[in-house]
């Protein structure tokens, strides 16, 4: 943790660290890595730089079609931007029913989030149109399904909020798409946060685009693979969650975090920065991205002494 000034506010969450301060906040990005709402024992070299640097190459690629919150990222695992507080709602677009989804409807579900799905879906296959499955966004616990009805009843938003919620959705989805074709990757889902700035405009928050926050396939191989029933070739953190079904966990009470050895933390390391070569036109180059906290202290110092000093 950051040695910070009494009037800065701190918020540790499963991945980030959050500072805010007035209309600022500053986000370490740290190499935790969680998975059905359980941050794992053992943290994933370089998953934090990965993250960040995926999240703000997309923030800067997508701010025409939607205003977002990013200002700079001045260390591999920083960035800093305005304050938005969080408007409680995940909003997970979903161009194939695969994951969580695809486990509940083999399991009879038909409707999903005010979403009717036709019987005869299967696994990894593509929706006829991308849709929408959002979530409340807890502040402790796991995430529960929602709806756009039970999102206006609620009031959590208005009409007019939403509408203009779900059209950025559908269009960073749609650029998203778009871009991912040309690496021989499909954006087969992911999820995106808005918040409110002080002058009531919605920006996007949070990452975007990256495997924690999406589900990629393998284009080329994806339709001989989905034709013969086999799992489609994939880059996100869904491996790391079948790994964890597979050896009995889910994030229930009771259910004990299997063993991560060295090999495997190296696996889902080498796993996130193929991503990052995959879909970003640079190389990761490991140098000066490993977490360090006292040239992180240095970044915040910095930070602070420009902005309120």
């Amino acid at each position: 943790m950051l040695l910070l000034s009494p009037d800065t506010a701190y918020y540790k969450g499963k991945v980030r660290d959050v500072y805010t301060k007035g209309d600022f906040i500053f986000i370490i990005v740290s190499d935790r890595i969680s998975a059905f709402d359980v941050v794992l024992p053992a943290p994933i070299p370089y998953k934090g730089a990965v993250l960040n640097g995926i999240s703000t190459f997309f923030l800067h690629q997508t701010k025409d079609i939607v205003p977002n919150w990013l200002i700079d990222t001045p260390n591999s695992h920083v960035a800093f931007g305005h304050l938005a507080p969080t408007i409680p709602i995940e909003v997970i677009v979903r161009g194939y029913i695969s994951g969580s989804m695809w486990r509940s409807y083999e399991a009879g579900e038909r409707m999903f989030c005010g979403n009717i799905l036709p019987d005869g879906l299967k696994n990894n296959q593509k929706l006829d149109t991308p849709i929408i499955t959002p979530t409340t966004k807890a502040a402790a616990g796991h995430d529960e399904n929602t709806s756009e009805e039970e999102i206006l009843n609620a009031g959590i938003v208005s009409k007019t909020d939403w509408d203009l919620i779900k059209k950025y959705s559908y269009d960073l989805f749609n650029f998203g798409s778009q871009y991912t074709s040309t690496k021989n990757l499909i954006l087969v889902d992911t999820k995106f946060e808005f918040g409110r700035k002080k002058n009531d405009q919605i920006i996007l928050i949070d990452e975007i685009l990256t495997p924690d926050s999406s589900r990629y396939f393998i284009a080329d191989s994806y339709q001989e693979k989905f034709d013969n029933g086999d799992s489609p070739s994939q880059l996100s953190k869904e491996f790391v969650r079948q790994w964890l079904i597979e050896n009995n966990f889910m994030g229930q009470e009771g259910e004990i975090v299997p063993e991560m050895t060295a090999d495997w933390i190296n696996t889902i390391s080498a796993r996130y920065i193929e991503l990052y070569n995959k879909l970003i036109d640079q190389s990761f180059f490991k140098e000066s991205k490993e977490f360090n906290l006292a040239k992180i202290q240095t970044v915040y110092d910095a930070f602070y002494q420009k902005y309120y000093a």
